[in-house]
This record gives C-alpha cells, sequence and structure tokens, in this order.
C-alpha cells in the first residue's frame, strides 16, 4: 500500500470511504483543512470519510531511488528544482502584493488632496463672504448699474415695509405716556425675590434662554432643546436639534433655534417646520419683532438676515463690516440693534437695512435689549463689570446715560414698564431700577448664584434664570 499523496508506505493508513483511495493520515488530514477536497477529484470529503487501516508493524526499507548516488544527487536536484520554483511563485505574489498596496496608498493620498483642497476653498469662501463690507451710501446714482447694492444688502418686500411702519405708529401711540399697570411689581416685591423652585434640565452647557406664557425654551449646546414648565416645575419635553444651539426665541407656537452650524430652525409643535442655511458660521443672536411676524438672525459671517414666519421664507439680508454678536429689535419695531465683535452697536432702519447711527461700546457686544420707554438700549461687553445703558436721542460719548456696576453681564432682560433691568453673569444675578420721579438708579436685588440668561415673568413678579451648568431657577415671592 502507497499514499496517494507521498508515494510512500504510510505510517498511519487511512482510506477514502468514497473512492478506495490509500492516504497518509497527517496529510490527508492536512489538505483537507486547506481544500476540503479528496485529492485528483472535485468530491468533497470531511475527516468523517476516512476509514483508518490496521497493518502489522514492519521495518520500512529505503525506497530503491536512494540506494545509489545518482538517484541521491538526482533526488537533490528535483528537491532544489522544487525549491527554486516555489521561490518564484512567492516573489512574483510579494511583487503583486506590493503593486496593488502601491495603488491604494497613491490613491489614499490623492483622496486626501482632494479633501484638502476642497476644505482650503470653502475656508477662502467663507472668509471672503465674511470680509465682504457695504456700506448703505454707496449705493447712490453714481454706482455702476446698482447692482451691488441690490444683491448684498436686501431691503425688507414692500408689503412688510407696509407692515413694520404701521405697527411701529401703533406702537409708538401705545407706548407714550403708558402708565404702569395696575398690580405690577414694586421695589419692594422685586428686592424680595428669591429661588422658590428649581430643576435640572436635560441639556448639557445651556447657551440660551426664550419664555412664552407659562414655559420656558432653553437651549444647549449638546444639541438639545429642554421645554420647561414653570407652574410644574419639570421639564415636559426634550428636543433633539442635531447642532449644537447658540440662541433661542419664542413667538406663539413657535420655538425658533439658531445652531453654531449656521441653521435657523423653526420647531412648532414639537416637530421641525422650517430650517434656513443662511448663515456662514454660527448664528450669535435671534430677535423677534414686536409685530411677531418678522424674525432677525446674526452671524458671524457679518450679517444679519430677515425672515417671514408666516410664509416661512428668507425675505431680507444686510451686510456690515463685522462679525454680529447679539441683536434686538426697538419696541416700535422700525429700528433694529446689532451688536459686534468689534465692540460697536449698529442701529439700523427694519424697513430697508440702511444703517442709522453705531455706538461704541468698548469691547465685543455679549447681549443688548432695548427698553420699553423707546429711547434707552442696554449692552453688555465681553470682560466689563459694567452694563451700559445708551441713549438712542444722542450720539458719541454723550449717549452713554448711564453704567451700572452689574460685574460681566451674559444676558440682559429689561420688563414690559421699563423700571427694572435685569442681568445675569458669572458674579449672579441683578436687579437694576430706574425710578422716573426722581431719576436716579437704584440695585433692589442682587444675588450670587452665576447664570447664562434670565427673563421676566407675569408682572414682573418672577424672574426664570438659566445656568451654564443646565438648572433653571425661578424667582419669585415666598409663600407664607
Amino acid at each position: 500500500m502507497l499514499c496517494a499523496i507521498s508515494g510512500e508506505v504510510p505510517e498511519e493508513p487511512v482510506v477514502s470511504k468514497k473512492t478506495g483511495t490509500v492516504f497518509e493520515k497527517r496529510l490527508i488530514l492536512k489538505y483537507i483543512e486547506e481544500n476540503g477536497k479528496e485529492p485528483g477529484t472535485d468530491e468533497e470529503l470531511d475527516p468523517e470519510d476516512l476509514l483508518p487501516l490496521k497493518t502489522s508493524r514492519v521495518v520500512r526499507p529505503r525506497p530503491p531511488n536512494f540506494t545509489s548516488l545518482p538517484s541521491l544527487l538526482k533526488a537533490f536536484q528535483d528537491e532544489w528544482d522544487a525549491l527554486v520554483l516555489e521561490t518564484y511563485n512567492t516573489r512574483e505574489q510579494l511583487a503583486r502584493t506590493r503593486e496593488e498596496l502601491a495603488t491604494a496608498l497613491y490613491q489614499h493620498d490623492a483622496a486626501i488632496r482632494v479633501i484638502a483642497r476642497l476644505t482650503k476653498e470653502r475656508d477662502e469662501a467663507r472668509d471672503a463672504l465674511a470680509k465682504i463690507t457695504v456700506a448703505p451710501t454707496a449705493a447712490g446714482p453714481s454706482a455702476s448699474n446698482g447692482d451691488a447694492m441690490a444683491v448684498d444688502n436686501e431691503g425688507l418686500p414692500e408689503h412688510l415695509v407696509q407692515h413694520v411702519n404701521e405697527l411701529q405708529q401703533q406702537f409708538m401711540k401705545g407706548r407714550k405716556k403708558r402708565p404702569v399697570p395696575s398690580g405690577w411689581a414694586t421695589a419692594d416685591q422685586v428686592a424680595a425675590l428669591q429661588q422658590v423652585a428649581y430643576a435640572d434640565l436635560n441639556v448639557a452647557q445651556a447657551s440660551s434662554l426664550d419664555t412664552e406664557s407659562d414655559y420656558a425654551a432653553v437651549g444647549g449646546l449638546d444639541g438639545k432643546l429642554d421645554v420647561y414648565s414653570v407652574p410644574a416645575n419639570k421639564v415636559e419635553r426634550t428636543l433633539d436639534v442635531g447642532e449644537p444651539v447658540t440662541a433661542t426665541a419664542w413667538t406663539g407656537s413657535k420655538v425658533i433655534v439658531g445652531t453654531a452650524k449656521g441653521a435657523v430652525k423653526v420647531l412648532d409643535g414639537g416637530h421641525e417646520t422650517a430650517s434656513f442655511a443662511t448663515h456662514a458660521g454660527a448664528v450669535t443672536g435671534l430677535a423677534v419683532h414686536p409685530g411677531g411676524r418678522i424674525l432677525a438672525s446674526v452671524g458671524v459671517d457679518k450679517s444679519y438676515v430677515l425672515y417671514d414666519l408666516e410664509t416661512l421664507e428668507k425675505v431680507s439680508r444686510v451686510y456690515t463690516d463685522a462679525a454680529l454678536t447679539a441683536c434686538a429689535f426697538h419696541p416700535d419695531g422700525n429700528l433694529f440693534g446689532a451688536g459686534t465683535q468689534a465692540g460697536s452697536i449698529k442701529i439700523f432702519q427694519t424697513a430697508t437695512g440702511e444703517q442709522a447711527e453705531s455706538f461704541a461700546l468698548g469691547s465685543p457686544v455679549q447681549a443688548l435689549v432695548f427698553s420699553e420707554n423707546g429711547f434707552w438700549f442696554a449692552a453688555s461687553g465681553k470682560g466689563q463689570a459694567t452694563t451700559v445703558i445708551f441713549d438712542l436721542r444722542k450720539s458719541g460719548d454723550a449717549a452713554r446715560a448711564r453704567e451700572l456696576a452689574t460685574g460681566e453681564a451674559l444676558g440682559l432682560a429689561w420688563d414690559y414698564t421699563g423700571q427694572y433691568l435685569a442681568t445675569a453673569g458669572s458674579q449672579g444675578v441683578t436687579v437694576q431700577m430706574y425710578t422716573k420721579s426722581s431719576k436716579q438708579w437704584s440695585e433692589p436685588l442682587r444675588t450670587s448664584s452665576s447664570a447664562v440668561a434670565l427673563r421676566w415673568g407675569d408682572e414682573a413678579k418672577r424672574l426664570v434664570v438659566v445656568s451654564r451648568e443646565g438648572v433653571v431657577s425661578v424667582l419669585g415671592a415666598k409663600e407664607e
């Protein structure tokens, strides 16, 4: 009996049940492991198909071909030829593998270069867009075709211009000599405000806050938005925005968020109803027109954009000469204020987008809010320990009506009567009060709890405050 693979007498013979062929057990098992078939056939073979043979133990003589020197030399030559052939095949396989690897590395390097080039072109385009500066007075009769102004700075459509003008007349008449509503919080009641409720939010790193009725919307840099019920003192809904939220506004049933990726998203009933990707960079502020129909957003791309919340369309865009960091509408709706990274506050005509005035704050603007009296607005700057009150009726240094020692303020909120200005910052929450009869400022309230944003509640008898760590607090009157 000879092994069908080695041609020698097997030490441990086995026979295939399928073909009756004899094999050396260790050789056929190795062959099956590598190929899964019987040598010389296409039939599948398993170790279970092998039947061991019992043979008498005898001393195996050497094959006749190894009994002479010529035979030995021929055997050595055959082994050498087999070794050389195997070496050649191995080198050929190595060469092919090297070629495939070189091709893969070249393709990978080319892909990296394409990505780098596209990234560079994108950054250059963003930088070029950010450097666009348009002076409203530049588009006069001497401007070629008037095209630059029409493309770069867009005024509101005629029907919205009429809407803004009608509301201005209405709000202006109602605001003048408007008395303090009955039941409004007194100075003593404001001074007695203290924490009456607090709750941990689901958002991480809270960045912005706005309120509507008894609810508050809090945006976070983790891409979530919490809707908090003040009476129930709990988070009733958490929405996934998908991008870091940098600004929040609430009007009617619509919650609007601005994101670090330049998107402005409108959420209604917990569902996204519109999304605008108009800013080349982060959105830094949102503001809703007093009429509730027009929304404004500002961003680091040196532009502000106006949207129609009824048709959910972008309707206007105006470029400036600096990155914008905060914004607010005048209570009459005819003016729009935007704070800049350069430390100035620019006042624009809402209808036309023309710049009406500019006020110097001295450091990057962090918060901006207009007073209901119609001629004051407050602004705070990065690193400044004071909040500055500006008078719209004056210009230059004369417009700085008052500097209030509030500490660095990240958020500002003026109440409906224009008496109380609330500030939120790392040093705590303060309320600054202006007494019209004596024309004096006072500070009825100061707390030590840090905050990033705050809003007044009904009749100025409540403050909703949110901290960077994602804790919302309600300051109100302690129940007896």
